[in-house]
């Protein structure tokens, strides 16, 4: 079965795939599918409602069943920012490296049992029938003081889970305890009863 997932972030597609494959889901970003995709406004007030938004709108868009994440990072030290702004947070137009410096800047003086902080993934499912549901992962790390790895994508240079920034981690070991990966073990679930009947 074909699922849009509403992203062009071919990354968070890869993670996606990854845990829904041996459902027999096959996960398209938008280029795939021939289907233009519009960015909606994502003005909800969590995680849950900016998924569902991006959801309803590919679903909208395309009349395929819908995938969308909405996921950021919550840092304890700086009242939960950037929480839902994380994709915004220093502009949109701002480079993921000058991000990490932002926000490295923020906590310089923080001391390293103040620099808690999880990452959040909220999941949202829309299907033509109507049919819709969300579900949510977290993982919970510190913010380490020097980014380190090549791998992964936005903050996960910065953000450590046991000693280890996500950025360092083989792709099957950051889906054994990521958000997405929590997250998406729980669409996983949800999308076996739905397929079932």
């Amino acid at each position: 079965m074909d699922f849009l997932i509403a992203t062009h972030n071919k990354g968070k597609r890869d993670e996606v795939e990854r845990i829904l494959q041996p459902l027999g889901v096959r996960v398209l970003i938008a280029e795939e599918a021939g289907i233009d995709l519009r960015e909606p406004e994502e003005n909800g007030a969590t995680f849950e409602e900016n998924a569902m938004i991006k959801a309803l709108s590919g679903l909208a868009d395309s009349g395929m069943p819908c995938i969308a994440d909405d996921s950021g990072l919550v840092v304890d030290a700086l009242d939960g920012r950037p929480g839902i702004y994380t994709a915004r947070y220093g502009g949109e137009a701002m480079s993921y490296p000058d991000k990490i410096q932002k926000l490295l800047a923020e906590l310089d003086g923080v001391p390293d049992a103040r620099r808690t902080a999880r990452f959040v993934s909220a999941v949202a499912c829309a299907f033509p029938d109507g049919r819709q549901f969300t579900v949510r992962g977290a993982c919970e790390g510190v913010i380490g003081h020097v980014p380190y790895g090549a791998g992964g994508f936005g903050f996960d240079p910065i953000f450590y889970y046991n000693g280890k920034s996500f950025a360092a981690m083989a792709p099957s070991e950051k889906d054994a305890v990521s958000h997405r990966g929590n997250s998406l073990r729980l669409l996983n679930e949800k999308l076996k009863d739905y397929l079932d009947k």
